[in-house]
C-alpha cells in the first residue's frame, strides 16, 4: 500500500509555512498586486524563518532537507498565500538549484554561502530569450574565453528577479554549432560591469514579483565563475534543473486552485439564492466537487513526481505530467471559482480574480502545456 503519511518534519514544515502564509502573505497580496512592486519586507520575513534556505545543503549554511516532497508541500502554502511573493522567493532557488547541480565544491562555497547569509537575497535564472525559451539549444547569448575572463553578450527575456538579484545563473553558447554541447552557465554577480537590467514588464498576474529584462553588454566575469568542468555539466544542469523545478511549479498551481476552491466553499456556503445557500444548489456543488477532485489529483501526481526523486528514479514524464495537469488544473479552478461568485468575482476586490490571473502562468513558464505533452509522447512513443 502507497503510504501518504508525512513525517514531523514535513509537518512541521507545511504548519510553518502555511502560518507565514496566512499570516504575512494574505494580508498584503492584493495590495503587492496592485502596486506590482517586489514585497522585500515579507522576503525579509520568509528568510527570517529560512523558508528560501531551507533546501540549500547544511555545508554551506541552508537547512539541508533535501527531499523534494517536503519542497513541494512548503511551495504548495505558500503559493496558496499568493503567487506573486512565492515567485519572487522560489526564483532565488532556480539560481541555487544549478549552483547544486553543476557546481564545484568551491563554487558552492563561495555562491550558495551568499544566499544563506544574514541578508535576505534573490537569485535569478537566466535562460530564456527573445528567441529561445524551451529549445535550449537555441540560445544566442554568447560566451567568449579572454584569458582569464569570460565575456557575456545577449539579452534574457522575462527573468524572474532580473536585474536586481544578487546572483544570475547565465546560459550561453560558446559555438552554437555546437547546439547542446556548445552551451555552458555562468555565475553572474549583481555588481559585474556590463550586467544591466532592461525592461521591467507589466504582468497580468503574478505581479508582486518581479520580471525583467537582463542585457549582457561585454559583461566580464572571472573564468571561475563558470559552473562545472567539461561541455556536458551545462546542458545536463539546464535539463535537470527545469526537470526538478516542475514539481514545484506544479505544487504552485495547487496551492492557487486550493485557494480558489477553498474561497468558492466558503462563498458558496453563505450566499443566498432562491431561499438557501448556492452551494446547495447541484449546479454550484458539482462545479464544487469537481473542483475538489481535480486539486487532490494535480497534488497526488506532484507528489509522486517529488517521492520519485527522492528515491533516486528517473521522474521526467512524471514531472511533466504534474506540471502539466496542476496548471491546466489551477487555471480551470480558478476560472469556476470566479464563476461561482458570480458579479463579485469579476471584481479586484475579490481573490479569485487575481488568483484566476495568477494561475494563466502556470500553463506557460518552465515549460508550456505544449512542451509538456511533447515531452510525455516522446517518452511513450519512444523511438519508432
Amino acid at each position: 500500500m502507497v503510504d501518504f503519511d508525512l513525517t514531523d518534519e514535513q509537518r512541521l514544515m507545511q504548519k510553518t509555512a502555511h502560518e507565514f502564509a496566512e499570516r504575512e502573505m494574505r494580508p498584503l497580496a492584493l495590495e503587492y498586486d496592485r502596486k506590482g512592486t517586489v514585497p522585500w519586507e515579507v522576503i525579509r520575513k520568509a528568510h527570517a524563518l529560512s523558508l528560501d534556505t531551507a533546501f540549500i545543503p547544511e555545508a554551506y549554511g541552508g537547512g539541508g532537507i533535501d527531499s523534494t516532497l517536503t519542497h513541494v508541500i512548503v511551495t504548495e502554502e505558500l503559493n496558496w498565500g499568493c503567487a506573486g511573493m512565492a515567485t519572487g522567493l522560489i526564483g532565488a532557488g532556480l539560481a541555487y538549484l544549478p549552483i547544486i547541480h553543476m557546481g564545484t565544491e568551491d563554487q558552492k562555497k563561495r555562491l550558495l554561502t551568499r544566499f544563506t547569509g544574514p541578508e535576505a537575497r534573490l537569485g535569478a535564472l537566466c535562460l530564456t530569450e527573445p528567441d529561445a525559451g524551451s529549445d535550449v539549444a537555441n540560445i544566442s547569448t554568447t560566451a567568449t574565453k579572454d584569458g582569464k575572463q569570460w565575456v557575456l553578450n545577449g539579452v534574457k527575456r522575462f527573468i524572474t528577479n532580473g536585474g536586481i538579484a544578487d546572483i544570475h545563473v547565465v546560459f550561453a553558447t560558446v559555438d552554437k554549432n555546437l547546439g547542446y554541447f556548445g552551451i555552458r552557465a555562468f555565475a553572474v554577480e549583481h555588481d559585474t560591469p556590463g550586467l544591466k537590467a532592461g525592461k521591467v514588464e507589466d504582468k497580468m498576474g503574478v505581479r508582486a514579483s518581479h520580471t525583467a529584462e537582463v542585457i549582457l553588454d561585454d559583461c566580464r566575469i572571472p573564468a571561475g565563475n563558470m559552473l562545472g568542468s567539461d561541455e556536458k555539466t551545462a546542458f545536463y544542469g539546464a535539463m535537470k534543473t527545469l526537470e526538478s523545478s516542475r514539481p514545484l511549479v506544479a505544487a504552485g498551481a495547487v496551492g492557487i486552485a486550493r485557494a480558489a476552491y477553498e474561497y468558492a466553499l466558503d462563498y458558496a456556503r453563505k450566499r443566498k439564492a432562491f431561499g438557501s445557500p448556492i452551494a446547495k444548489k447541484q449546479a454550484i456543488a458539482f462545479m464544487l466537487a469537481d473542483m475538489k477532485t481535480k486539486v487532490d489529483a494535480a497534488r497526488l501526481l506532484t507528489w509522486r513526481a517529488a517521492s520519485m526523486n527522492d528515491h533516486g528514479l528517473p521522474m521526467n514524464k512524471e514531472a511533466s505530467m504534474a506540471k502539466l495537469f496542476a496548471a491546466d488544473m489551477a487555471m480551470e479552478v480558478t476560472t469556476d471559482a470566479v464563476q461561482i461568485l458570480g458579479g463579485a468575482g469579476y471584481m479586484k476586490d475579490e481573490p479569485v480574480e487575481k488568483w484566476m490571473r495568477d494561475a494563466k502562468i502556470f500553463q506557460i513558464w518552465e515549460g508550456t502545456s505544449q512542451i509538456q505533452r511533447v515531452v510525455i509522447s516522446r517518452e511513450e512513443i519512444g523511438e519508432l
